[in-house]
């Protein structure tokens, strides 16, 4: 399952990160059409927060915000407690970051960088954590519920208060 396990989380992180820069086209897996999906949800209802956030980041950061973004990833899941909601919100933060450092004139390979900061610390730190929590096909199984239940906001609720978590340790973080 590992090898399984890394090569979709380098899908989904890689094709999430081209869908923001607008180099996509059909998602390439299930999990990967639910992480856009998801945090493009997360971005729409959290972004006025998100956004300013990413422009501090990117101020504190300066011209390397690799290190910074690898400190808010550990940041994250620092309390032991890592969840769905914390991934796609990791998502959502670094797919707008991927977005407005090509608008800044970064080159797109930025994009595949920040992929693999995202696969290296999932595929790392975070492993076992996928492989306890039903790899990317409890993410897929949970987004199709998602949309089955559209009129019934407990899934969509429980995701934004997870998801506010995620960016609730990314202000914490930035704020220090």
């Amino acid at each position: 399952m590992t090898n399984s396990l890394q090569n979709e989380t380098f899908i989904v992180a890689d094709d999430y990160m081209k869908f923001c820069i607008g180099i996509s086209g059909t998602p390439p897996s299930e999990s990967a059409k639910a992480m856009r999906c998801l945090a493009k949800e997360v971005e729409n209802s959290q972004g006025s927060v998100m956004r300013p956030l990413m422009q501090s980041f990117l101020i504190a950061c300066g011209a390397e915000p690799w290190t910074g973004l690898r400190s808010i990833m550990l940041e994250l899941a620092g309390d032991g407690r890592l969840n769905w909601g914390r991934v796609i919100s990791l998502f959502a933060f670094t797919g707008m970051l991927a977005s407005e450092l090509c608008s800044r004139g970064e080159d797109v390979s930025c994009s595949r960088r920040l992929a693999e900061m995202i696969v290296d610390f999932l595929n790392g730190d975070k492993q076992e954590w996928l492989i306890q929590n039903g790899g990317w096909g409890r993410l897929t199984n949970f987004a199709h519920a998602a949309r089955r239940t559209d009129q019934d906001s407990s899934m969509r609720t429980a995701l934004y208060a997870a998801a506010g978590v995620g960016i609730a340790g990314i202000t914490f973080l930035l704020a220090r």
